[in-house]
């Protein structure tokens, strides 16, 4: 049985989501059909590329992934197929898939020509479903496009490195639900600058000079539990998908507050590291 996951900013509270599960369950009634996320923030191309290349290697080898994210077709906005890591991918060429294929090379990368066939203005229900479909009974690539060999690049993927290799300028890329901010600092990226030396994480005016292993690090467990007030402490990780996280532990935005409400942060502010020679 073929899975087709979707991931858009379409919300729950309209009928885009819904229709397009209804279009895939009337060409292909016996797929299985899995959300990976609706509530993508409109037009965000950053945040949906951290999400689908967090979460589409769970899913079997050939798997279809839609992306409706900033869907519609334009001179400067194109429809592309891809098949990467024994995955297949429809969505916009503007920039998603750049993140997933900047770690895995893309076996094959096709521009979607069949939009003269089909009248749309949902292109999401009226020409992903379409190669979505196509893909799952077994439809080649190049019946459904013209191979290209290169994807758009999604701005500031890469965080800036000064020239002496002592400050790395990053970004925030995504906030997750307990309003923890991630950054665009890999751990590998950040290694690989650090070489033992000391540093300090900079965002706003917090600054921290330890990254942990795990959110429970900063707890001293040698503290009688109902003496240690570590709820909403400040801390910085590599998270499980290894890119340097700013978080407040057991963060909530009912109570203690999160990263993101406490210390100001939003998408795209900068994040330093600076390395002590």
């Amino acid at each position: 049985m073929s899975i087709i996951t979707l991931t858009t900013d379409f919300g729950e509270k309209d009928h885009f989501a819904g229709a397009t599960k209804g279009a895939i369950y009337s060409e292909l009634p016996e797929v299985k059909i899995v959300d990976i996320s609706h509530s993508v923030s409109p037009f965000n191309i950053a945040e949906a590329a951290y999400i689908i290349q967090n979460a589409y290697s769970s899913f079997p080898k050939g798997t279809i992934h839609v992306i409706g994210i900033d869907s519609e077709i334009s001179p400067e906005n194109k429809h592309i197929a891809v098949q990467l890591d024994d995955h297949y991918f429809v969505c916009a060429n503007n920039g998603i898939m750049s993140m997933v294929a900047n770690e895995i090379a893309p076996s094959k990368i096709v521009e979607i020509n069949i939009h003269d066939k089909i009248e749309s203005s949902f292109p999401v229900l009226d020409v992903f479903v379409k190669v979505a479909c196509h893909v799952a009974r077994g439809g080649t690539l190049e019946v459904i496009g013209k191979t290209i060999n290169e994807i758009k690049p999604i701005k500031n993927l890469v965080p800036y490195v000064n020239d002496e290799k002592t400050q790395i300028i990053g970004s925030i890329i995504y906030i997750d639900n307990y309003g923890n901010v991630i950054t665009n600092i890999k751990k590998s990226f950040f290694e690989t600058l650090q070489k033992g030396r000391d540093y300090e994480v900079s965002a706003r005016n917090y600054k921290f000079k330890k990254i942990h292993t795990k959110y429970s690090d900063i707890i001293n467990f040698e503290t009688p539990e109902g003496k240690r007030n570590d709820e909403g402490r400040g801390l910085v990780v590599f998270n499980s998908s290894n890119y340097l996280e700013i978080a407040i532990y057991k963060s909530n935005n009912q109570t203690v507050g999160s990263a993101s409400s406490l210390m100001g942060l939003a998408l795209r502010d900068t994040v330093t590291i600076n390395f002590v020679k």
